[in-house]
């Protein structure tokens, strides 16, 4: 029998934001890990982005506090929840706000990047709900602005993205002096020794959640691979954007610099677009995103830093600008299509230097990526104005003669030499 959510008997108040929302069925990860929250056990949680995980522990978590209320002293907190992005604690905080609504639960939220005066001012009257990053959480830790002695709930989320950006040592310090008393829910994409051995320190006795096998993508995700010379990429992704008209899509660089030049050509060719990455100030980035999500930016142009990020239901299409250096990253960055259920298109762009890059994506997630041959055929077309041909190489070998051939299906040409 398909499970609702007025199966797992939370508040009113959460049942009519959820309804408010159109959401009625939970997902896998929601219908499998709310009912072991409510229970109180502690929780470890494999699942890849996309999935539904941020309300699979935020609604037990809700619903625990506003049904067992208590005062917060100053500088305290009743759940902490970890997590590596600013992007991804701002969009945590929202849902936590919404799923909420007229529970009046205080929250905060802590990052670096931006002052800590207001951040150290919401924690002075203590707040039920702190969601943090790590760095800036061990500042106001040493300062003595964050005291954990009426902590209850600690969420680490997206532990494998916490070890991937260095977090490790600042996690183990901030662990370190958490109460042994509390309930512990970690969540992660995959399960490495290294978060192994951080579940084993921190959870006790957890019971364990996997919707899907790791490193694997989303169903609905329409993926799809074109071969096309890198100075070439600006040009598809103009002639992509115009001929399928699309309203919404995130592109993913591989750097900070070629975020900005992709914005710039995008811009050049009257397409609206932003990016966000770490040189940008967090209200530029916050900027880009609002503009992005109420339709003023049909692009918004990420590094990885921002893919696990971004939960935006509209997004229609993923680029993969840059096959990604981390194989895992490409099912992060594709995963910020298809939410909530609905369908999307992730189109990645390989020139000839990315090849051993698309080996190991396609390692990794366990698949071929399909090759687009009328795409990588048309890239082998597109004309290069006259001042940005340069050097430019006669043209890949995967994209010659009357048709693109895909190198992945290459024989070895040469046998061993007998001695």
């Amino acid at each position: 029998m398909t499970k609702t959510f007025k199966q797992f008997k939370l508040l009113p108040e959460i049942l009519r934001a959820l309804e408010k929302k159109g959401y009625e069925t939970p997902t896998p990860i929601q219908a499998q890990s709310i009912p072991i929250l409510m229970e109180g056990h502690d929780l470890i949680g494999i699942a890849q982005t996309g999935t539904g995980k941020t309300a699979s522990f935020l609604l037990p978590i809700i619903h625990l506090l506003a049904r067992y209320k208590k005062k917060v002293k100053p500088a305290r907190v009743r759940a902490l929840i970890l997590t590596p992005t600013r992007e991804l604690a701002s969009q945590i905080e929202e849902n936590l706000k919404l799923y909420g609504k007229g529970l009046a639960l205080s929250s905060a939220v802590v990052f670096g990047g931006v002052s800590s005066k207001p951040q150290i001012k919401n924690m002075q009257k203590g707040v039920q709900v702190l969601i943090a990053t790590p760095g800036r959480l061990l500042d106001l830790m040493h300062e003595g602005h964050v005291i954990y002695d009426q902590l209850e709930f600690f969420v680490l989320d997206e532990a494998d993205r916490m070890l991937d950006m260095g977090f490790i040592n600042d996690i183990k310090k901030i662990i370190k002096v958490l109460p042994d008393r509390k309930q512990t829910v970690l969540f992660s994409a995959t399960m490495s020794k290294e978060i192994e051995k951080i579940a084993d320190g921190i959870l006790h006795e957890p019971k364990k959640v996997e919707v899907t096998p790791q490193a694997t993508t989303v169903e609905k995700i329409e993926q799809s691979l074109v071969y096309v010379e890198k100075k070439k990429k600006p040009l598809l992704l103009k002639e992509i954007v115009h001929e399928r008209k699309i309203k919404s899509a995130l592109v993913f660089s591989r750097t900070k610099h070629g975020c900005d030049r992709i914005v710039k050509n995008l811009e050049k060719f009257k397409i609206t677009a932003a990016s966000i990455h770490g040189n940008k100030s967090q209200t530029a980035r916050e900027t880009a995103l609002r503009e992005f999500k109420n339709g003023k930016v049909q692009i918004l142009v990420a590094t990885d830093i921002a893919a696990r990020g971004i939960d935006i239901p509209e997004v229609e299409y993923v680029f993969n600008y840059d096959i990604p250096n981390d194989p895992a990253n490409y099912v992060h960055r594709i995963g910020r299509t298809a939410r909530a259920g609905k369908s999307g298109m992730a189109i990645a762009f390989c020139d000839k230097e990315e090849e051993n890059h698309l080996k190991a994506v396609e390692k990794t997630i366990k698949s071929k990526i399909p090759l687009d041959k009328r795409l990588t055929d048309f890239a082998r077309t597109l004309k290069l104005p006259e001042a940005e041909k340069g050097n430019q190489s006669q043209g890949d070998s995967r994209a010659r003669g009357p048709k693109a051939r895909d190198p992945r299906s290459r024989k070895k040409r040469f046998k061993k030499k007998k001695t």
